[in-house]
């Protein structure tokens, strides 16, 4: 398939070929029509982290047609609309797996500047086609705009989540928002819609 790669810390993507791997019996393999630029994708390109590894298709909200699935898929079907994120892999074994917090397993696999079970770098969104895990994809409900839904799966879930585990969903509540950058409206947005009264808290 072909993505867009950096090659170096420059900040420069360029088209780039590589082999995904084949459809396994527990993957969807997935046509991507969008995904979102997050400012995370920025820092592994450019190295920000000092741990990026060359070349490096990133992208981690992605919006995409299901083209095929493995024999142990029974959630997808071909034709669906689905997302995946930034978690592409995990233990499935310890306390973190078995709670449904993946984002905390010790062992877990980033969708891109990662190395996959068989070994080979994982690969993100910024590219034609991907082969993710079923239980790393999500279906994406009909009458959602696809193009608009890409965001929700990395900031959308960043602020989603916090506001659910911790018992702050009952509508009524004041809260602010530090910053209305990709995050930030994203949670004033959903925190708007959950019923609650929301501050903008300027950086300045």
């Amino acid at each position: 398939t072909v993505g867009w790669a950096a090659r170096d810390p420059s900040g420069t993507l360029s088209p780039y070929t590589f082999n995904l791997r084949n459809t396994g019996p527990d993957d969807v393999y997935i046509k991507v029509h969008y995904c979102g630029i997050c400012h995370s994708d920025l820092h592994q390109i450019k190295n920000d982290l000092g741990m990026s590894n060359y070349p490096m298709v990133p992208g981690h909200e992605v919006v995409g047609e299901v083209i095929e699935v493995g024999s142990n898929v029974t959630k997808f079907k071909a034709g669906e609309v689905v997302g995946a994120g930034l978690i592409v892999g995990s233990c499935r074994n310890c306390r973190a797996c078995k709670s449904d917090i993946e984002q905390y397993c010790a062992k877990k696999i980033w969708n891109y500047n990662d190395v996959y079970t068989d070994g080979k770098p994982t690969q993100g969104g910024f590219a034609e086609t991907m082969a993710v895990d079923q239980n790393f994809v999500v279906k994406i409900p009909e009458g959602m705009s696809p193009e608009q839904v890409a965001p929700l799966l990395c900031a959308g879930v960043t602020v989603y989540s916090p506001l659910s585990h911790f018992g702050l969903r009952e509508s009524g509540l004041r809260g602010g928002i530090s910053g209305l950058g990709g995050v930030g409206h994203m949670g004033v947005k959903i925190a708007k819609a959950m019923g609650h009264n929301v501050t903008v808290i300027s950086s300045s």
